[in-house]
C-alpha cells in the first residue's frame, strides 16, 4: 500500500460527495466524537441536530474537527480532516439566507436528518437546531495498493465453472 497526500481539488470533491462524518468537539479538555450527516455548500458544512451534548459543547467551544472517510479495502481508502468553526443558525432574519441554503441541501437527501429528531427515551418533541461549520482547513490522504493485481485474462481456464459448481452440476446429472 502507498499513502498519498490528497490534492486540494480532490479534497473538495470528496468533501462534497460524503454525507456521513464524525464530528469532534471538546469541553474542559475532554474530547467527544459523534457521527453526523453533513452537506457542503461553498465554504460551509451544513448539519441538523437537536439539543444535546454535542450542541452544548459546540456552543461553549465552537472550534471543531470533522473526519470523513471512504474505505474500499484494507489497501485502498481515503480520509479527510476538516478544521472549522461551529455556527448555529437560529430562525432570525440575520440567518435566513443560510437557513435557506441548509433547507435546500437537506431536501436533496430525504430522511438523513431523521435520527436527530427522534426522541431519546421519551416522546417529547425535540426542537431542531440547524448549524453550519465554517471550513477553515482541509487535509486528506488516500492509499492505493503498491502493486496492483494484473488484469484477469479471459481464457478457457478462467471461463470454466468453479469446482464447487461443476461438482454440484455433476451430482445433479447423476441423480436425474
Amino acid at each position: 500500500m502507498v499513502i498519498h497526500e490528497m490534492p486540494p481539488d480532490e479534497c473538495r470533491q470528496m468533501l462534497a460527495r460524503i454525507r456521513l462524518a464524525r464530528l469532534a468537539c471538546a469541553r474542559n479538555n475532554q474530547p467527544y466524537v459523534v457521527p453526523i450527516h453533513v452537506d457542503l455548500d461553498g465554504g460551509f458544512l451544513y448539519g441538523y441536530a437537536t439539543l444535546g451534548q454535542k450542541i452544548e459543547w459546540m456552543r461553549e467551544n465552537p472550534l471543531v474537527c470533522v473526519e470523513m472517510d471512504e474505505l474500499t479495502s484494507h489497501g485502498q481508502w481515503a480520509t479527510l480532516i476538516v478544521f472549522g468553526k461551529y455556527e448555529e443558525l437560529p430562525k432570525t432574519a440575520e440567518h435566513q439566507a443560510a437557513r435557506d441554503v441548509a433547507e435546500k441541501l437537506f431536501q436533496q437527501h430525504p430522511m438523513w436528518w431523521q435520527p436527530a429528531s427522534v426522541p431519546v427515551g421519551s416522546a417529547t418533541q425535540r426542537m431542531p437546531i440547524v448549524f453550519r461549520i465554517a471550513v477553515d482547513q482541509v487535509t486528506g490522504r488516500y492509499a492505493r495498493p503498491a502493486n496492483p493485481a494484473p488484469p484477469v485474462r479471459e481464457d478457457a481456464k478462467s471461463a470454466r465453472r468453479p469446482n464447487w459448481l461443476a461438482r454440484l452440476v455433476r451430482r445433479g446429472d447423476r441423480q436425474g
